[in-house]
């Protein structure tokens, strides 16, 4: 994932495709993890501060929802702050919020001090972390790409098997705000991994040292103002129909990984074997991720990948539905690496069928509105689940509730995609194919027609004496077939 963030790096300058970029890579991962796994391990603090500030699931839930929405929401403010600054400055500044956060809500006296600490300080530093990563990773990059952004997503699980049970730790060995406090320290590894960006620089031209007016001239025309956001994306009914449905999916996707440790816990399971479930749900997620990669780039699934898709959307909604009816501590695992399997699904695919969607060149535009409108859902999700479960007492409300919107979403991209966005690309695809075969037959054309021309008026005149015999034959010859059939 990442925001609208453009990529106004040196031009002329060629991606190294290893190197110094697989340090680059590491500090990738590293932030990937935190970033994405980050909101789901804190979960395992909530029944503390829930006993601690004497409040309800549901305000405890608004910590995950309000650092989820930072992360997603953020991307403009990203995209302004890497094109002013750049990236190595902008994420080393973001660990530092990062840390600044988790350090402040260990002196918290009230839920409100926590949402402001860890959901907008942290969150905020995460995100100037996470979309400039990905624009160096993208940099230094090209032909390795795919296998670059695979690892580094892979971040996420891995992060997520380690820091959930780091955190059941910490909670036992120095209560939720010792646990804040190292959280916040380990946090500051974001501004080493921001000092890996080394930007690239373009090589010295001995022209550019000759002329420092013509080459400021030549900057300007090659690098024309563009757009933060493109807002003519939502003239395409793809686009409007896939925010639709990923808007919805997000309200009930986070739910799940945010209530299933204290789902365990309130089945009487001690807090140590609730939080493995975590780690059981990132383990499967760490494979599903790349295998799923993988299947959606063959031949005959990437030019169906929407479906693919909406099938990994259903996949995940009706393991929430069936998980609901959990009431034991094995039917709890068995949930957790189905939501795994289809969790790792949805994450591999959701970007590449945006791409699919809108194009390489509205790619970064439509990827910052469409997290603006997940932002919005990810901030409503979680909290209106603990309200839910807040009114009844009951676990399966809340992941029956997650599982409807899910399969709803899958619906919805599914119909849409059948019903208008395969129709809408079926016309204009036919119609450059005809213009591009009319424009080659014409170059053939031409080139033949050329050398066939008469040089001069006696061979032209030799040619139109043999067209006009030869046509004088065939009149002939149609005149006496014509005479021997009425014969």
């Amino acid at each position: 994932m990442g925001g609208a963030v453009v990529d106004d790096g040196p031009t002329g300058v060629k991606a190294p495709d290893g190197g110094w970029g697989w340090a680059v890579l590491v500090g990738c991962f590293v932030i990937t993890g935190f970033s994405y796994a980050f909101p789901k391990a804190v979960s395992v603090f909530f029944k503390e501060l829930i006993r601690e500030f004497d409040v309800g699931y549901s305000d405890t839930a608004w910590i995950s929802s309000i650092l989820l929405a930072m992360l997603y929401g953020t991307g403009p403010l990203c995209s302004v702050l890497v094109n002013r600054f750049g990236c190595r400055p902008v994420m080393m500044v973001g660990g530092l919020f990062a840390s600044l956060g988790m350090v402040l809500a260990s002196f918290a006296t009230s839920i409100i001090h926590i949402y402001l600490c860890i959901g907008v300080i942290t969150g905020l530093g995460l995100a100037l972390n996470f979309q400039p990563s990905l624009i160096m990773l993208n940099r230094y990059f090209s032909e390795k790409r795919p296998l670059a952004n695979g690892l580094a997503a892979a971040g996420s699980p891995v992060a997520l098997c380690c820091l959930s049970p780091l955190g059941q730790i910490l909670q036992y060995q120095y209560g939720w705000r010792g646990g804040f406090l190292i959280l916040g320290g380990m946090l500051l590894n974001c501004c080493a991994c921001g000092a890996l960006m080394r930007p690239l620089l373009p090589p010295k031209k001995h022209l550019e040292l000759e002329d420092g007016l013509l080459t400021a001239k030549e900057e300007k025309k090659l690098r024309p103002k563009k757009k933060l956001l493109d807002f003519s994306v939502f003239k395409d009914r793809g686009f409007v129909i896939y925010t639709v449905a990923a808007s919805i999916m997000v309200l009930g996707l986070f739910v799940p990984p945010v209530f299933v440790v204290n789902y365990a816990k309130g089945l009487g399971y001690e807090d140590t074997t609730s939080a493995l479930l975590l780690t059981i749900l990132g383990f499967v997620d760490m494979f599903a991720r790349p295998l799923s990669g993988i299947v959606a780039g063959t031949k005959w699934v990437r030019p169906r990948c929407v479906y693919l898709f909406s099938f990994a959307m259903i996949f995940n909604g009706i393991t929430d539905l069936i998980g609901s009816q959990a009431n034991t501590y094995g039917g709890l695992v068995v949930f957790c690496i189905f939501f795994g399997m289809s969790y790792g699904m949805v994450g591999a695919l959701q970007f590449e069928v945006l791409m699919a969607i809108v194009g390489t060149d509205k790619f970064s535009s439509a990827i910052g509105l469409v997290l603006l409108m997940e932002a919005i859902a990810v901030l409503v999700g979680p909290p209106g689940a603990g309200r839910l479960l807040d009114a009844t007492h009951k676990y399966m409300y809340v992941f029956l509730l997650a599982g409807c919107e899910v399969t709803l979403s899958a619906i919805v991209i599914a119909l849409g995609n059948f019903l208008c966005i395969t129709r809408k690309q079926e016309e204009p695809e036919a119609k450059l194919e005809m213009a591009a075969t009319a424009a080659v037959k014409g170059s053939v054309g031409d080139e033949r027609d050329g050398p066939r021309e008469p040089r001069d008026a006696e061979e032209r005149g030799k040619h139109n004496g043999k067209a006009d015999n030869l046509n004088a034959a065939g009149n002939n010859e149609q005149t006496g077939g014509g005479e021997e059939s009425s014969l």
